[in-house]
């Protein structure tokens, strides 16, 4: 390849800047520019140091602010100026984050690129909400979905292997068509009063969470006027959530105290 720069695919985490891996935070340290994503925590954008360019690329669903095709031109000008790039993504950058398409264009280009792995929000949303994805006994099957498509195509997921009694479903990007989904599932035979939760800004100070059951979901988290980014797990283990609850907003805000803490 040819001698530019690097640009390192970094996973974020999901907000939560003390869930950072040690890598992540070494090399936001380091970096020349950062291009970052709009789920991309303000907490973790102060950990960027002073000085180093940031630019924003991020996307609200319906709202592209840049197109992907743009974002890949831009990491590939930027490379060539031989700069230590990190692209920052919440959540992992290979699970709905379309890491491995800059990474596909990265290498077409001859440039060199390194993934970093993130701490993706099925598995922190549905944690720090007492949920676990599986546990003996009522999960032993993790579906990871996306319940959105580009350019609001039909949802047209495998529904019938999407239910089982013993599997979870981890849904994102799924809040505009909950109400699909729900119907969907229930109609390829889920029942009902399959417990179903939503979360909202999981892992941050501003995580809220509806716990409901399949047939109620949609209309419960209208209700309670959720916004993006929410995380939707659907199965029995949902059922374990009031009795796993731990999650305390003010823990939040001690650990991004504790994360500034650690980069001066």
């Amino acid at each position: 390849m040819a001698d530019f720069g690097i640009v390192y695919l970094v996973g974020a985490g999901p907000g939560d800047p003390e869930l950072l891996t040690l890598k992540a935070l070494r090399l936001l340290q380091e970096a020349d520019v950062v291009v970052y994503d709009r789920l991309v925590s303000e907490d973790i954008l102060g950990l960027i140091p002073s000085g180093v360019t940031r630019i924003a690329v991020g996307k609200a669903p319906g709202h592209h602010c840049v197109p992907q095709e743009q974002i890949n031109e831009l990491l590939a000008r930027t490379a060539y100026k031989s700069r230590r790039v990190v692209r920052l993504k919440g959540g992992d950058p290979f699970v709905f984050g379309r890491g491995s398409e800059e990474a596909l264009y990265l290498k077409q280009h001859g440039i060199r690129y390194e993934v970093v792995p993130g701490v993706t929000a099925a598995a922190a949303a549905s944690a720090y909400a007492g949920i676990p994805l599986t546990h003996r006994g009522l999960s032993r099957t993790v579906h990871l979905v996306t319940g959105h498509l580009l350019e609001n195509k039909t949802l047209d997921l495998p529904w019938g292997s999407l239910v089982g009694e013993q599997t979870t479903l981890a849904i994102y990007m799924g809040l505009s068509n909950l109400d699909r989904i729900s119907a969907k599932l229930i109609a390829a035979g889920m029942d009902p009063s399959t417990p179903a939760a939503a979360i909202r800004s999981g892992t941050t100070r501003d995580q809220r969470q509806v716990l409901a059951t399949l047939a109620t979901l949609h209309a419960d988290v209208s209700a309670a006027g959720f916004r993006s980014p929410v995380m939707v797990v659907i199965g029995r283990v949902v059922g374990l959530a009031e009795q796993l609850a731990w999650f305390e907003h003010g823990a939040a805000e001690a650990g991004a105290a504790q994360a500034s803490s650690l980069v001066g």
